[in-house]
């Protein structure tokens, strides 16, 4: 049974948080959950977490479980040293050329550009008929599901996308598992499909990056912060064959949490309007944490980056995103939205309201 008792007297406010999926760049999210965590007034009601944002998710959980939000902020920590330790000695590593230019991608990394060509002529199950998957090995040894699984006080939803129906699933509870994190997390260009009661499943981005109903369904707190880790809006058209491959990946992830974010708008209209009974329908406030001129120029291969330089940059980002969020926001949290999404969707993110 879970070790916390409920919500503590010194938690004034409560929100429940959507993490998105982003590889390494899941060391932004951690940097929001440490500095959420660290601030000790607000309760995380439950986690939607989608791939990184699954991982960041069940490894808070497991922290939650045995120490609460100091327990969550040393479990993280420790979950990210290990993933740089196992990226030490991996081909995917930056070149001086990298280094010497002050970026943090891969684009130069004669590793990296080798697997970017494999995965565009053959398939994991040509490549990697042994399904081999160092993530798999580390997330099994670093996590101890049974105490994800009874983490009731903060309830984690994962999802992942089903390959035949192209539906996302959404796992909780005792239903979370190693092979679920997994799926969350499954590229199909680099790993096997992962199989759940003989059903095939890829990263839950496609379908969901990252849900949103199980917040508005299952939580009685109304207020959903979206960490936000891949960009909107990105300026200008992409040239090369990688970019714009890398782009029409970012619109891909982005577009679920675009239209439940449209769907949501729609409601709130409704209702205000008198279309819809106020009565059945809850007004869901919607937050969105982000750093965009920090994220946006880094390169889509620094996400298989994993440099513990790289890692705490980002953190860092993430802390100071939160903050900053926290400092404008906290006392609209229970209160309204700090999102304009009639005006996101004429204009773009800048619909963030100041």
């Amino acid at each position: 049974m879970s070790k916390l008792l409920g919500r503590q007297a010194h938690h004034t406010k409560a929100l429940n948080l959507a993490l998105q999926g982003g590889g390494a760049h899941g060391a932004f999210t951690w940097g929001v959950l440490d500095r959420m965590f660290e601030d000790g007034r607000i309760w995380i009601e439950a986690i939607s977490g989608t791939s990184a944002g699954a991982m960041n998710a069940v490894v808070a959980a497991q922290g939650m479980y045995d120490g609460g939000g100091d327990g969550a902020r040393a479990e993280l920590e420790r979950f990210w040293r290990t993933v740089s330790a196992a990226g030490r000695h991996s081909p995917l590593r930056r070149t001086w050329l990298d280094r010497m230019m002050g970026t943090w991608s891969l684009d130069h990394s004669p590793g990296y550009l080798a697997l970017d060509i494999l995965n565009r002529l053959a398939s994991p199950y040509e490549t990697n008929p042994l399904q081999v998957n160092p993530l798999r090995e580390l997330v099994e040894q670093f996590v101890d599901f049974a105490k994800v699984q009874d983490s009731r006080d903060m309830p984690i939803y994962i999802s992942a996308t089903n390959v035949e129906t192209g539906q996302a699933r959404v796992f909780t509870g005792e239903a979370i598992t190693l092979d679920v994190v997994m799926a969350s997390a499954c590229l199909p260009f680099m790993f096997h499909a992962v199989m759940i009661e003989g059903e095939p499943y890829w990263d839950g981005g496609y379908m969901g990056n990252p849900v949103l109903f199980p917040l508005i369904e299952g939580s009685g707190c109304a207020d959903i912060a979206i960490v936000q880790i891949n960009p909107v809006v990105r300026r200008g058209t992409p040239r090369t064959a990688r970019d714009i491959l890398n782009r029409v990946n970012e619109i891909t992830f982005n577009a679920s949490l675009l239209k439940d974010l449209a769907s949501l708008e729609l409601i709130h209209r409704m209702v205000t309007e008198g279309k819809l009974l106020r009565s059945e329908f809850r007004d869901t406030r919607i937050h969105i944490i982000e750093a965009n001129d920090a994220m946006v120029p880094l390169g889509a291969s620094s996400k298989m980056n994993t440099e513990w330089a790289f890692l705490t940059l980002l953190r860092d980002i993430g802390r100071q995103a939160a903050g900053e969020w926290l400092d404008r926001n906290f006392d609209a949290i229970g209160e309204r939205s700090t999102v304009d999404l009639p005006c996101m969707f004429r204009a773009g993110p800048s619909g963030t309201v100041t």
